[in-house]
């Protein structure tokens, strides 16, 4: 007989960590890494969209070191036994992404609203997300300071690799970029 998806075992608001510890499942731990879930889901949405490989070759990476960071998030301290691989040279990676992105768009010269093709606009709502995300591990770091710093310094270069991505997206598919403009106030 095949596993069965349900457990059960969450049916009373509960949730078991790597290690095998019970919390609930508004537990700052689980918002972090169920955060970081929501946000691999929404990247997945945007390689639904079939993005160009410049783009898409770089969301499907940042999807597999997402995995490894919820693995590390889902893990308290006192079971955390080996590094998963997951750290600064992923920081780096990012930035090269984003400097190489980057130097292909025009400078910006204000602010713009998240908007454009499809694929820009799933962009820019993963960024949301991620920016969500980061609020939760920052929270996290702050509960269970034993948390990897380098988790927070992740999350915040990937909206901005977003942000970038976004961008270039619309630039690609030859749209421009509507500037926001501040509302007349009476």
């Amino acid at each position: 007989m095949a596993t069965r998806i349900y457990t059960k075992t969450g049916d009373q608001g509960e949730t078991g960590l790597y290690g095998g510890r019970r919390v609930p499942k508004d537990h700052v731990r689980v918002e972090a890494y169920g955060t970081i879930d929501e946000l691999n889901a929404a990247l997945g949405q945007v390689r639904a969209l079939a993005p160009p490989p410049v783009v898409g070759d770089v969301v499907a990476r940042v999807q597999a070191l997402l995995l490894e960071l919820g693995g590390e998030l889902a893990t308290p301290p006192e079971h955390a036994k080996r590094p998963t691989g997951f750290g600064a040279d992923d920081v780096s990676w990012l930035e090269q992404q984003i400097d190489a992105h980057e130097a292909e768009l025009p400078a910006l010269k204000g602010f713009i609203l998240p908007s454009g093709t499809p694929l820009a606009a799933a962009l820019q709502t993963a960024r949301a997300v991620c920016r969500r995300a980061e609020r939760r591990v920052v929270t996290l770091c702050h509960s269970e300071p034993a948390t990897t710093p380098v988790a927070v310094v992740f999350i915040n270069r990937l909206a901005d690799l977003l942000f970038v991505l976004a961008r270039r997206a619309n630039a690609l598919a030859g749209q421009g970029e509507e500037p926001w403009h501040p509302s007349p106030h009476d």
